[in-house]
């Protein structure tokens, strides 16, 4: 009988003592009053993460002061720290705004079009028909041109001119679009407190320490992977070495 009641009291310790450290959180991630999906949630304390579903709601165990992050690649950055009214409400409501559209890069080209001026062939072809109109007329003689007939191949090789011509402007306007660098990257991923507090760089520094981390071969995975936390694990790394070289 003791041993049973010891038992007893050792388990409703233990989940007290859990239910004191780790609490499932339940929300929803709107936009709009729209649910979004797929936002990934990340608990950066407890270092964990799960994504909203198609109604926008997620769950996740969480801490009192515990940091909360909200990022997706079309929606502004979120962060929200865990207060215990939080874990009480068990149900927030988190609201993204939507990043406007960005546009790679805007091309704008005048388009002159040539000017068509009379070629020589059809002034030669104008002067000979003047020329057999006044033959046939005094002398009677057809000399088998048509009248008032035009040169098809004089306008011909005029309608290809043009051709070739905007031909050669609409390959002047392509323009490669730039690819983007793991720089600009980190900027617009991170928030910019990540890299005044957590990190605790100078807007001078913060220059710097992305030209440091972008020399490294690291970073052109961490571009292709686009994860923002693996992103950010990275920038705390690179900023031991970055700290020790100053």
């Amino acid at each position: 009988m003791r041993v049973k009641l010891l038992t007893t009291i050792s388990i409703f310790t233990y989940q007290i003592s859990i239910s004191q450290t780790e609490k499932v959180l339940n929300g929803k991630v709107l936009s709009q009053n729209i649910p979004l999906n797929k936002v990934e949630v990340i608990n950066k304390t407890a270092q964990t993460s799960t994504r909203t579903n198609e109604l926008g709601e997620f769950s996740i165990l969480v801490r009192p002061k515990d940091s909360l992050l909200f990022f997706s690649k079309d929606y502004f950055f979120k962060r929200l720290k865990i207060s215990q009214e939080n874990i009480d409400q068990n149900n927030i409501v988190i609201n993204m705004i939507l990043k406007p559209e960005e546009l790679d890069e805007v091309l704008i080209t005048s388009i002159k079009f040539p000017k068509i001026n009379t070629p020589q062939e059809v002034s030669d072809s104008i002067a000979l028909l003047k020329a057999s109109q006044s033959l046939e007329k005094y002398t009677g003689v057809y000399d088998g041109s048509i009248a008032n007939g035009m040169n098809f191949m004089a306008m011909g090789k005029g309608l290809v001119g043009l051709f070739k011509k905007e031909d050669a402007t609409n390959k002047k306007s392509k323009k490669k679009t730039p690819e983007l660098d793991f720089k600009t990257f980190a900027e617009s991923t991170c928030p910019l407190d990540f890299f005044t507090k957590d990190l605790k760089l100078t807007p001078d520094e913060k220059a710097l320490f992305l030209d440091f981390c972008e020399a490294d071969p690291q970073s052109k995975i961490i571009l292709k992977q686009k994860n923002l936390l693996y992103t950010m694990d990275f920038l705390i790394a690179k900023n031991e070495e970055f700290k020790k070289l100053k």
